[in-house]
């Protein structure tokens, strides 16, 4: 997460938990940075008016008064992309025009640079229908859906950098490989990064739930899109994200 998007998710989250405070040390590990990072990041909404202020004592913290903020306005990239799923998802619901019109209003007050953010990250999503009528899965998937993307993962795949991967494959064997990301996949049930695995020198499509940990490596990847790697998986059953809704 950039310092920006940071800025916006501590006023959020302050205004969120106000009157109540939020330590240094909370906000440090919700948004993984050090404290002295957070202390910072307070002081400089303070200077630009933000009506932050710090309580003492040992239940003490960051308090921001609620009636003199507005409530945000500004989607993250990532929030974007994840309306725009929930929209893809959600088409066959009486709510699917709504949800539509919804997603338009977020990007008409989005900046270029967010909604140019987020359109690279759409670029590098694809869904994974059916291949059978009543199946809800793919070949190889699990039975529940995984966990959150991973922040690093997301990062890396807009960024264009290797990832280092702590992987349990299905024979519960750990290892550690070093992966270039290309996209993420998804089906009713699972979701996928596909990537090209440098220690099996080929296209691999990593179960997000059995991903144990990534860690941007910095290292710039080859320039690689969904169409280079050869996932198996037939091009009728495979359907673009469409930001726009």
């Amino acid at each position: 997460m950039n310092r920006t998007d940071r800025l916006y998710a501590l006023v959020e989250e302050l205004r969120a938990v106000a009157p109540r405070p939020r330590s240094a040390r909370q906000l440090a590990g919700r948004y993984e940075v050090s404290t002295r990072t957070i202390e910072r990041d307070v002081l400089a909404l303070q200077e630009s008016g933000v009506p932050v202020y710090a309580v003492a004592g040992r239940c003490g913290g960051y308090v921001i008064d609620k009636s003199l903020t507005l409530p945000p306005l500004n989607f993250t990239a990532v929030e974007m992309v994840a309306i725009a799923v929930s929209l893809a998802r959600a088409e066959s619901t009486p709510f699917a025009g709504a949800m539509r019109s919804a997603l338009r209003k977020v990007l008409a007050v989005a900046s270029a640079a967010q909604t140019a953010e987020a359109g690279q990250l759409a670029e590098a999503v694809r869904l994974i229908e059916s291949s059978r009528p009543g199946e809800n899965g793919a070949a190889g998937g699990g039975s529940g859906v995984g966990p959150e993307v991973p922040l690093a993962i997301q990062e890396a795949i807009t960024a264009r950098h290797v990832l280092r991967l702590s992987y349990r494959d299905r024979r519960d064997v750990m290892t550690t490989r070093e992966v270039e990301p290309v996209a993420f996949a998804g089906t009713r049930t699972q979701w996928y990064l596909i990537a090209w695995c440098r220690l099996r020198e080929g296209a691999r499509a990593f179960r997000m739930d059995r991903i144990q940990a990534a860690v941007d490596t910095g290292e710039p990847a080859p320039r690689r899109s969904y169409s280079d790697v050869d996932t198996d998986i037939p091009n009728a059953l495979v359907r673009r994200l469409d930001l726009a809704g």
